[in-house]
């Protein structure tokens, strides 16, 4: 059984599930929402978790080190990545792409121990496997209606005029403009009357170390008669994600998997729930990863013809990072 059929099945018949998407769809977990802890799953979609946080919990001890060392691909690997990738915007063969990396971390924490303590709207725990805390919606249905926020465009906090810096910058906001045209057309496959109801906003981004400002957009649609109560079959039209992705998406996917060195997995798929017909998801993004006794960090960032490699390695290490107090 396929995962839209699977998802698709369980909101007929009106059981809450959640569910978890790798980022080439060949990977699903698909289960009761009940039935989730059981399968050594923990999960936060905003106000509902099945681990009710206790007081201190997003407090490490003083001696604790979320992230004691990193050791990421070398400045010359990225380059080779990013001028492979440049020569593909001069190609005329894509306009925006997500590069990606995984770097090796230490912690001084468990991978749960690193759920625990995290904060952001979005946490899951798979089975000591991965750990993920995202900030980054990927779909809310409410009334019929859909929801969509691209967050593209990063700066740290600290710099003097943060905010007007990343307001005025070129690049930044190049790569915003494409993604939400992206996403505002893929809301069209499944929706209608689809509209960028606010446009490019700024957000802060809690990071312990540098604290960043991101720029945001709200994309709305009324959900198509024929996928409500659907939404394996919504879902599966919008994947994989525009927002870590690029544009044109089909084309930029075959790029990704050209230049990328590495299997994404589960990093950049979806997870989220679905109860009583409605929907809250995220793009599994700021993701930690256990390979035997080794954890990895997979990040990344926007490129587009404006890019540099410098800063844009820069911020693929400033994103490894654990929110936590």
């Amino acid at each position: 059984m396929t995962f839209e059929t699977k998802m698709n099945d369980y909101a007929h018949n009106n059981i809450p599930f959640i569910f978890i998407l790798s980022y080439d769809m060949k990977e699903s977990i698909i289960i009761p929402l009940d039935q989730a802890k059981a399968h050594n799953i923990l999960y936060k979609v905003n106000e509902k978790t099945n681990y009710p946080v206790q007081p201190g919990d997003q407090k490490t001890g003083k001696k604790q080190k979320v992230i004691t060392k990193m050791t990421p691909v070398s400045f010359d690997d990225y380059k080779i990545a990013f001028d492979t990738l440049h020569k593909e915007f001069v190609n005329g063969n894509t306009f925006l792409t997500n590069l990606t990396c995984k770097t090796k971390i230490e912690s001084e924490l468990t991978i749960q121990e690193i759920f625990t303590h995290a904060k952001a709207p979005y946490k899951l725990l798979v089975d000591d496997t991965f750990v993920l805390f995202s900030p980054e919606t990927f779909i809310k249905t409410d009334n019929g209606y859909m929801y969509t926020y691209p967050m593209k465009g990063t700066i740290e906090a600290d710099i003097p005029d943060a905010a007007k810096i990343l307001e005025n910058d070129e690049k930044e906001f190049a790569e915003h403009i494409t993604v939400v045209d992206l996403l505002r057309n893929d809301l069209g496959i499944v929706s209608d009357r689809v509209e960028v109801t606010r446009f490019r906003y700024i957000v802060p981004v809690f990071n312990p170390g540098k604290p960043l400002l991101q720029t945001v957009s709200e994309i709305k649609g009324k959900i198509s008669e024929s996928y409500i109560n659907r939404p394996g079959s919504l879902i599966a039209k919008l994947l994989p994600a525009g927002s870590i992705t690029g544009a044109p998406k089909k084309k930029t996917v075959e790029i990704i998997s050209r230049i990328e060195n590495y299997t994404r997995g589960f990093y950049t798929g979806v997870f989220g729930i679905w109860e009583n017909g409605v929907i809250d998801s995220a793009v599994m993004i700021r993701f930690i990863e256990a390979e035997g006794s080794d954890l990895y960090y997979k990040s990344g960032g926007g490129i587009t013809v404006y890019s540099n490699a410098e800063s844009e390695y820069k911020e693929l290490l400033h994103k490894i990072y654990v929110p936590v107090y």
